[in-house]
């Protein structure tokens, strides 16, 4: 390939694949699109961003003008899809704004990609990236495959799923060559602290409360991020179109023992008195239609790609904790909002 579209580049897990694939393919042109929204933030690739083969566009997938004249303009070989509004708390709060990205942005790419490749989709790729939680709730036992019927349950888990539908649909409609991923809750560097981990960390950094929904028995599975980036490069390259791949960090937790296992690793790594961060736990009104469980069986992406994790949970998650406590400026940057202006410094031209 000879350039490859990224969407949402400048965002948590956007930006891990992004360097991956600047990085890996120096040879491929790797345009980024992002809107920069709140989650996306242009520090986070601050040790690429003079790259040859990089370049960034700030634009709105639901600008359906704006997407058909990016694609009329560059002539993309592949399109890595990851832009999306992905935070539960938010759909709840504001669900149209879910639906016109994930669900109109979609589509607005899905129809620029098929104008702009016409009967000439030999060697081109539209790749998907979606989440579990299309898949709904499990209970005690069982894990999600790639053929679990979609039951989601929040405004944000229903827009993936149409998403994912219409991707799907293209396939089998228009031959257009697609392949859609669905992972598992994700950790790791340059995550927006509103998420479970970097809002643990920044709170317990700072002595505040740890908030915790209900009795903090939901559990996910973990997948460290830079696993997930390599999954995404290994399923763009070698996965079969028309194909679904689950991608899982076979790391399940509770809630509450996730949080009490960062309280550990925290005090460790503050030199606080062993048991002093979990003192700061507060229990707090329960998600509406929290879901319980979410598990991923990811035996079809290795056995077929020979993919797995390359770490324990155990050892992501001291990774992740030494990244944020030694990239403090890059957090207080996120909080305060002043990451904000790390666009309008590079790029006030």
């Amino acid at each position: 390939m000879k350039k490859i579209l990224i969407t949402g580049g400048a965002g948590f897990i956007g930006s891990h694949v992004l360097r991956l694939f600047v990085n890996k393919y120096p040879y491929v042109e790797i345009v980024n699109l992002d809107k920069l929204t709140y989650a996306g933030n242009l520090e986070n690739l601050t040790d690429i961003e003079d790259k040859e083969n990089y370049s960034f566009v700030k634009g709105d997938i639901v600008d359906e003008e704006f997407v058909n004249d990016l694609f009329s303009k560059n002539k993309f070989d592949g399109v890595i899809h990851l832009a999306a509004e992905s935070h539960v708390d938010r759909s709840i709060a504001n669900p149209t704004e879910f639906i016109k990205t994930n669900i109109i942005g979609t589509i607005n790419l899905l129809n620029a990609a098929r104008a702009s490749w016409g009967d000439n989709m030999e060697d081109k790729i539209f790749y998907h990236i979606s989440t579990d939680e299309v898949y709904g709730s499990l209970g005690k036992e069982g894990f999600f495959v790639e053929e679990t019927p979609y039951d989601p349950r929040s405004p944000y888990s229903s827009s993936k799923a149409s998403s994912d539908h219409l991707v799907r649909a293209y396939f089998h409609t228009y031959g257009m060559p697609v392949k859609i991923s669905n992972c598992s809750n994700n950790y790791g560097a340059n995550q927006f602290p509103e998420k479970l981990l970097p809002l643990m960390i920044n709170n317990i950094t700072q002595n505040k409360p740890l908030p915790v929904y209900g009795e903090g028995l939901n559990i996910r599975d973990w997948l460290w991020v830079e696993d997930h980036a390599r999954a995404i490069d290994v399923i763009f390259h070698n996965g079969v179109l028309g194909e679904t791949y689950n991608i899982g960090g076979n790391n399940e937790w509770t809630n509450i023992d996730l949080v009490k296992l960062l309280c550990a690793t925290m005090d460790k790594k503050l030199n606080r008195t062993e048991g002093e961060s979990e003192k700061l736990i507060t229990y707090v009104t329960d998600r509406a239609g929290h879901d319980m469980r979410y598990a991923i069986d990811a035996t079809k992406i290795k056995r077929k790609l020979g993919w797995e994790p390359s770490i324990t949970f155990e050892k992501g998650l001291e990774l992740t904790v030494e990244w944020y406590l030694t990239n403090s400026d890059w957090l207080n940057n996120i909080t305060s909002g002043d990451y904000q202006n790390y666009y309008k410094q590079q790029y006030k031209n």
